[in-house]
């Protein structure tokens, strides 16, 4: 039996032409089509041109947003419920971790819990699409990270906007994707633009100051612009697919309707709350579908006891698949398994 897979790109003739250009030309490393690729991104966020740069992976866009910022030796808050690329990230740099708890239901940061600590720094993920405002923040910088969010918005602003930093992923199983890796950092504070762009381009140089390589290639440029223009449609489909999951009935993990905030989510997850993750997911499997407890309680990065919130999470969710080459048949394969129980 073949199984359908819990996440996958989805590529057409376009990415695969956009590889063939690139290696025709000759110059494959950072050029040309990273700039573009920049521009282009700017004009979808509705940034001026020159305030996004691209980079390596995502958790690299972090890095350079906490080096931006200054966060060597400072407190930096992270809440408890996400990547460990967060605590990979200020390892590195050298910063003062503070983990935060989710709000209660919530898979994103406790805004409340955040306002009672004294930080310097706070990243603030979009987990699983669903957006989370930052207003009334102003005393700390905030990094928005956007790595499953690109196009969710709070009160018509884009993700990425509200803050002093946004970052984006563009690994294999995000929104869109790069050829498997990269990432972008992007502000609206030009000062902080160059300089990670300055850090960016570490080779002959004719000064003294420490830079890593952390650039893109033409080559995943060039797939990530075609996944760029693509993205509307993927997130169109995405959210079809989400209605579809919800009309059957599956209780999927939301925006808070109560919320003062104009909240738009993308799709990016489709978190089916349940009180039989383990059944559900083997369930699933015998149907010949992937699912998975997105974020289990090991992966939590602190310890569960002290975090109830994010803990319940990894005991009651479980990610079902919502790629946009899911088929009519598919979904309802997923819906099947699930009702089956």
């Amino acid at each position: 039996m073949n199984v359908l897979p819990h996440n996958r790109p989805t590529f057409g003739t376009e990415e695969e032409q956009a590889v063939v250009r690139v290696i025709r030309s000759g110059w494959v490393a950072q050029g040309v089509e990273v700039e573009n690729l920049e521009d282009e991104f700017c004009g979808f966020l509705g940034l001026p041109y020159k305030h996004a740069v691209a980079l390596s992976s995502g958790t690299a866009a972090l890095f350079m947003a906490l080096w931006a910022l200054g966060a060597r030796g400072k407190k930096v808050a992270f809440p408890v419920y996400a990547c460990a690329a967060l605590r990979n990230a200020l390892s590195l740099i050298g910063s003062d971790e503070i983990l935060i708890d989710t709000a209660p239901g919530s898979p994103n940061i406790s805004i409340n819990a955040l306002r009672q600590v004294s930080t310097d720094i706070a990243i603030i993920p979009h987990m699983f699409g669903i957006p989370i405002s930052t207003s009334g923040l102003d005393s700390i910088a905030v990094i928005e990270d956007c790595a499953q969010a690109i196009g969710a918005m709070v009160d018509g602003v884009q993700v990425g906007l509200q803050g002093r930093a946004g970052i984006y992923s563009f690994y294999a199983t995000k929104l869109i994707t790069s050829g498997g890796q990269g990432g972008m950092f992007v502000s609206k504070n030009k000062d902080l633009v160059d300089a990670v762009r300055d850090y960016r381009e570490f080779d002959q140089r004719r000064d003294d100051k420490k830079r890593f390589n952390f650039q893109m290639t033409d080559l995943q440029a060039a797939v990530g612009r075609e996944q760029l223009k693509k993205l509307p449609e993927f997130l169109n489909k995405r959210s079809e697919i989400f209605g579809k999951y919800k009309e059957a009935g599956l209780k999927l993990l939301d925006i808070d309707d109560s919320s003062d905030n104009n909240l738009m989510p993308v799709r990016y997850r489709a978190v089916l709350l349940t009180d039989k993750p383990q059944k559900t997911i083997a369930s699933l499997e015998m149907a010949g579908v992937k699912s998975i407890v997105p974020i289990e309680d090991w992966e939590l990065l602190g310890e569960p006891v002290l975090f109830p919130s994010a803990f319940s999470l990894t005991k009651k969710t479980v990610s079902l698949p919502i790629y946009p080459s899911l088929s009519e048949e598919n979904i309802k394969t997923v819906i099947s398994a699930i009702e089956r129980l």
